[in-house]
C-alpha cells in the first residue's frame, strides 16, 4: 500500500518543523511554535481532498469512527446496524459507547447493501454505520433512500477508503459524520492517525471536545477553558500530523497511479474464465487501493490461496479466515469478552452473534481474495503478478472442476 511505499524529505521536513520547535502537542502555546500548526496542515489538507467543511485530526482511525458515533447522539441502548465485513474497531466503538451491534447483510459492492440494512431494522434502531471496504464505494442512492425512510443516523467508516467518492461526493460526507484511518497500511499514513469529517457544525464542535477531554477549544488558555461535555483523549500529537500532512498531499498522485495499476492486473484477469471481481457503487469514485478478485466459490478460492503460497505470491488478504476484518473469526465479539462490564452484557445483544443467517455476506467473502494495489509496481512487476495470479487460478480451478 502506498502509505508504506512513500517516505522521502517531504515528510522529513514537516517533523523537522515540528522538532524545530519543541512543541509536539496540538493546542496553545503559540509564541514557541513560530505559527507551525500540523494538525490544523493535516485537517486541511483532508479537507482539500474529501471536500469536508469540518475535519478534525485525532490519534488514529479507531477514534475516529469512535467520535463520529458519539457526536451523532450514538449511546447506550441504541441499536447500531454494521457489516461482519470490516476491520474489528467498527464493532468495537459501537460497544464501547454502549450501543448494540446489529450484523446485517453486504453485497457484492463488499459494503452493507440497502436490502440487509432494511431487514436488520427494529424499533430499537438508532443508526447505520456504513464501512467502504477496500477502497470502494457502497450503493449510496439505495441505501440513503432507506436511512431517510425510517429516519436514522448514517455514519460512515470510510478507513479504507479516503479518495473514494460516490457520484461526486466523497465517501464520508453522505451521513451526520465521517472517519478515515492514516494508519500504516492505508493510502496515506500518519504511522498512526486518524480524520473525522462532517459538514454539520454541532457535530463538529461535538467531536472537537469529546476528543480532547470535553475542551471547547474557545481562547488561548487552555486551563480556564470550558468543557461542554464529558470527553477523553483521542488527540493526535504534531508529529504524527506532520507526517500525515505530507502524505496526504501525495493522495492526488497516489490515486492515479493506483487506478493505472488497478486497471491494468483487472484487463489481464478478465480474460481468466472464472474470475470476477467487486462491484462499485460508482465506478468513477474508486480510490484504486485494493484490486478484490470474486472466485467462483468458497472451495476455489482457498485453493487459489493455497496455489498463491506454493507459488511464493504476495501482497493478499484472504479475508474469509482473517483474524480481525470478518465475523466468523470474532470469538471475543461472540462470546462477549471483555475486560470490564459493557453495556450489552446487562441490556443483552439484540442477536445471537454465534448463530446469525448471513448467507450473502459468507458467499461473498469466501470467494473474495484482494490484493493491495502498489503505486511504485513496475510495468514488469504488473505483467509477472498478473501471469502468477492467472496461472494460480487457473491451476485451482482445474483442482476443483476435476
Amino acid at each position: 500500500m502506498p502509505g508504506t511505499e512513500l517516505f522521502g524529505a517531504e515528510e522529513r521536513k514537516e517533523i523537522e518543523d515540528v522538532l524545530s520547535t519543541g512543541i509536539m502537542f496540538r493546542f496553545n502555546h503559540d509564541a514557541q511554535r513560530n505559527n507551525i500548526w500540523k494538525a490544523k496542515d493535516f485537517e486541511a489538507e483532508a479537507k482539500k481532498i474529501t471536500g469536508a467543511k469540518y475535519a478534525l485530526a485525532v490519534s488514529n482511525g479507531s477514534a475516529a469512527i469512535l467520535a463520529a458515533l458519539a457526536a451523532s447522539g450514538i449511546g447506550t441502548g441504541d441499536e447500531v446496524i454494521c457489516p461482519p465485513f470490516t476491520y474489528i474497531a467498527t464493532i468495537e466503538a459501537v460497544l464501547m459507547l454502549g450501543a448494540l451491534p446489529v450484523f446485517a447483510e453486504i453485497d457484492e459492492t463488499l459494503c452493507l447493501s440497502a436490502e440487509g440494512i432494511k431487514k436488520a431494522i427494529t424499533p430499537k434502531t438508532k443508526a447505520v454505520c456504513l464501512v467502504h471496504m477496500c477502497g470502494g464505494n457502497a450503493n449510496m442512492d439505495e441505501i440513503m433512500a432507506v436511512v431517510k425512510e425510517h429516519n436514522l443516523k448514517l455514519v460512515e467508516d470510510a478507513g479504507q477508503a479516503f479518495a473514494a467518492s460516490y457520484k461526486g461526493t466523497a465517501t464520508g460526507l453522505f451521513g451526520n459524520a465521517g472517519a478515515y484511518s492514516f494508519d500504516f497500511f492505508k493510502i496515506a499514513t500518519a504511522g498512526e492517525g486518524g480524520i473525522l469529517v462532517t459538514n454539520d457544525e454541532n457535530t463538529y464542535k461535538l467531536a472537537d471536545s469529546y476528543c480532547d477531554h470535553g475542551h471547547d477549544h474557545v481562547g488561548n488558555n487552555r486551563g480556564m477553558e470550558n468543557h461542554p461535555i464529558i470527553g477523553f483523549n483521542y488527540r493526535i500529537s504534531e508529529l504524527h500530523a506532520a507526517v500525515g500532512a505530507a502524505q496526504t498531499r501525495k493522495v492526488p498522485a497516489i490515486r492515479l497511479a493506483n487506478l493505472k495499476n488497478k486497471a491494468f492486473l483487472q484487463k489481464e484477469l478478465s480474460k481468466v474464465e472464472g474470475i470476477s471481481f467487486s462491484k462499485l457503487g460508482d465506478d468513477n469514485g474508486d480510490s484504486g487501493t485494493f484490486l478484490n478478485i470474486l472466485m467462483p466459490d468458497t472451495e476455489t478460492a482457498k485453493r487459489t490461496v493455497d496455489e498463491f503460497n506454493k507459488a511464493g505470491v504476495a501482497g493478499f488478504n484472504y479475508w474469509f479466515t482473517n483474524m480481525y476484518h470478518f465475523i466468523n473469526q470474532w470469538e471475543h465479539i461472540k462470546g462477549l469478552k471483555t475486560a470490564s462490564k459493557l453495556a450489552i452484557q446487562v441490556l443483552g445483544a439484540p442477536q445471537d452473534y454465534n448463530n446469525l443467517h448471513l448467507p450473502k455476506t459468507q458467499e461473498t467473502v469466501g470467494r473474495l481474495i484482494s490484493f493491495g494495489i502498489r503505486c511504485t509496481w513496475t510495468d514488469d512487476e504488473l505483467k509477472t503478478l498478473a501471469t502468477k495470479i492467472s496461472e494460480c487460478a487457473t491451476k485451482a480451478m482445474k483442482t476443483v472442476n476435476a
